[in-house]
């Protein structure tokens, strides 16, 4: 099989599993399909598992806690819908993790010119984002003599998100004037 058309089968097994992990609400079978992912993982079990994780962790705990508390207060048992949950976050979560490691997007999108545009176009903001991530981050530690507080981390933070949204509306009111130049909305 051609290099390419294994990453564009790898691509669409993946979609069919995404698929079927959200349709499915039986524990046991999200549990196997969990276990299946992790044998394919491989050598790379401890990996994906850890960055699952540390990528889930505070998320499942909130909704878990918040449906904990829910169910407490109508007297309602809330076990089987948390494990149905917390499985199937897992489950995707590992699910994405191994096919990030093992496929090369690039190539699965390679069938279309206009979707390998669109990947080039996020992957340079995603690439533009993390830099811009980093640099509130030295600015942060350069400025600190001393290592920063969790109040500190939390206002700088916030003045990074103000900055990249004050960015972001900036840039999405040019584009917005742009398009209105060129008659795609009523003046």
């Amino acid at each position: 099989m051609h290099r390419a058309n294994h990453h564009q089968a790898l691509l669409l097994a993946y979609a069919g599993a995404i698929l079927t992990a959200t349709l499915v609400h039986e524990p046991r079978h999200l549990a196997l399909g969990l276990l299946l992912v992790l044998i394919l993982a491989g050598r790379q079990i401890t990996r994906i598992l850890l960055r699952t994780l540390r990528v889930v962790l505070l998320f499942n705990l909130t909704v878990s806690l918040g449906y904990v508390l829910l169910a407490l207060l109508r007297h309602i048992s809330p076990w089987d819908t948390l494990i149905l949950i917390n499985l199937r976050v897992l489950t995707l979560t590992c699910l994405t993790f191994l096919f990030i490691a093992r496929v090369n997007l690039f190539q699965a999108l390679g069938f279309s010119r206009t979707l390998t545009w669109l990947l080039v176009l996020a992957y340079s903001q995603a690439l533009a984002l993390k830099q811009v991530h980093e640099d509130f981050r030295l600015a942060l530690v350069s400025r600190t003599p001393i290592r920063p507080s969790l109040r500190d981390r939390y206002r700088a933070s916030a003045a990074a998100a103000a900055w990249l949204l004050d960015k972001g509306l900036a840039g999405a009111h040019q584009t917005a004037l742009a398009l209105r130049s060129r008659g795609f909305f009523d003046a």
